[in-house]
């Protein structure tokens, strides 16, 4: 009977993935959801990161990986509920000589958060790819991160309030800026990384990895209480997962379908010292393993 199932709250901000756990929880035994408006969803994060707001939450991958080390009791699912190639996400101003990667070195670009999973995701292409370290760069930032644990670097600074990365960019105050689902549909801006789906598709050719921004994430308390619920919830997800309309699979579940994408920010976060310890994919899911057993695997 539906009164006796669990209630659990949600936020998740995916429209596609938000759809189809609607759909798919129909057939949940043991649970349904309750979901949460918030909207744009980043602004659920430092709630569930610091307080465990929701019994299940959407979550930028760079968060969730700073809350498991930084011991918050918090599991992470993994499925990948939102992925882009960022290559476009990193603009400059028309009217100045194009900027390329290679000239970024002493210049100011702005970003919501140093730890802004487009950010880490861009500037590890940018080191990796074009020998250009983050250091060598001056970020300028609207908000601090997640995690109150965490501290920016000193190569860091805080942009005056009031005023959007866009303006910010249009102004000359900063050189350019790295946006999320936010990137300003804008004549006078370009992508710094020229042709940036075809480089993309060179760096996906080259590393078989699909840039995951978010997963979800359970309270453990929640999880450790109801473990029949989370079992019902894992194989919710693989009902409700939306059809892939193309190749890279850009809404993996399981282990295995993320370990290269996983493996790959967690380095980028290790090259970054933004994790206070050094941590592997396995080491992420070690106590959701051990809750819903080898199906993590699936």
């Amino acid at each position: 009977m539906l009164d006796q199932k669990l209630t659990l709250t949600a936020a998740i901000g995916s429209r596609a993935w938000r759809k189809t756990l609607e759909t798919a929880q129909a057939e949940a035994e043991t649970f349904q959801l309750s979901f949460a408006d918030v909207s744009p969803i980043h602004r659920a994060f430092a709630p569930m990161a610091r307080e465990q707001k929701f019994d299940v939450s959407e979550m930028a991958i760079v968060t969730a990986l700073q809350a498991i080390a930084y011991g918050k009791p918090l599991l992470i699912l993994p499925v990948t509920l939102a992925a882009r190639f960022q290559h476009g996400c990193l603009i400059a101003r028309k009217s100045d000589a194009p900027l390329r990667p290679e000239n970024l070195r002493g210049r100011r670009i702005g970003v919501r958060a140093y730890t802004q999973t487009t950010g880490v995701w861009l500037r590890g292409i940018l080191q990796n790819d074009y020998g250009v370290a983050p250091d060598s760069i001056r970020w300028v930032t609207q908000e601090g991160a997640h995690l109150a644990e965490y501290r920016d670097p000193s190569w860091v600074e805080r942009a005056p309030s009031g005023r959007t990365l866009a303006e910010l960019l249009r102004s000359g105050d900063i050189d350019a800026a790295i946006f999320g689902n936010d990137l300003p549909d804008d004549p006078d801006f370009a992508p710094v990384i020229a042709a940036p789906r075809e480089a993309a598709r060179a760096w996906y050719d080259k590393h078989d990895v699909v840039p995951i921004n978010h997963m979800m994430v359970v309270r453990k308390d929640v999880a450790a209480a109801h473990p029949a619920a989370m079992r019902d919830l894992w194989q919710t997800i693989h009902r409700a997962k939306p059809v892939a309309a193309e190749r890279p699979d850009m809404a993996a579940i399981g282990i295995a379908a993320n370990r290269r994408s996983l493996a790959m920010i967690l380095h980028y976060c290790e090259q970054q010292t933004l994790l206070p310890c050094a941590m592997m994919v396995d080491d992420i899911f070690d106590e959701t393993t051990a809750m819903l057993g080898e199906t993590l695997a699936d």
